[in-house]
């Protein structure tokens, strides 16, 4: 269900988008996202870093988007956001303690430390290319086909990559189980 809200600005942005236009558009996306990030402060009390980022990113580049009369700031948007949080997956290899994906995971999944750097460093590999792709569709193809990238292709990506995790996920925990039955 969280995803489903998380995505709500997204989907908001597309609908506008397909009535209003691409100024419209951004409009509905800066104010979809200020919303979501004030229920998430009064449902609890706090903001989490990647939606704060994402909500910051959406004001700063939908802004000069709207005051510029230039939609390629929202198209970097996007872009941006995924290579920040490439980078924040990255350095969280480096710092003592439980990597990013970890913290995320780790009450509902049980892997070695190996395992979970590993899957951290999927993560920094699937942002770094979901960034990669947007700007190349952005600038190789017409703005409506990016906007239905943007919300279909980013999604379908995230998803089918997030399922080939589960599935690597499974395949890792099947052999700690078969090793440790043995």
């Amino acid at each position: 269900m969280q995803f489903l809200v998380d995505l709500l600005p997204v989907i908001a942005f597309f609908v506008a988008y397909k009535l209003a236009g691409i100024y419209v558009a951004t409009g509905v996306l800066i104010v979809g996202v200020l919303l979501q990030t004030a229920a998430s402060w009064v449902r609890h009390r706090k903001v989490s870093p990647m939606l704060l980022t994402s909500a910051a990113l959406v004001l700063v580049f939908g802004g000069l988007t709207l005051l510029i009369r230039d939609p390629t700031f929202i198209k970097w948007k996007p872009s941006i956001v995924n290579w920040l949080f490439a980078a924040a997956f990255l350095a969280s290899q480096y710092i003592r303690g439980p990597t990013i994906i970890e913290r995320m995971m780790g009450q509902n999944v049980a892997l070695d430390a190996t395992s979970w750097r590993k899957l951290n460093l999927a993560w920094v590999g699937f942002f770094v290319v979901a960034g990669v792709l947007n700007l190349y569709v952005a600038y190789r193809y017409s703005e409506a086909t990016w906007v239905n990238f943007k919300l279909f292709g980013l999604m379908g990506l995230t998803l089918a990559f997030a399922l080939a995790q589960g599935y690597w996920i499974a395949r890792k925990a099947d052999a700690a189980g078969a090793t440790g039955s043995q």
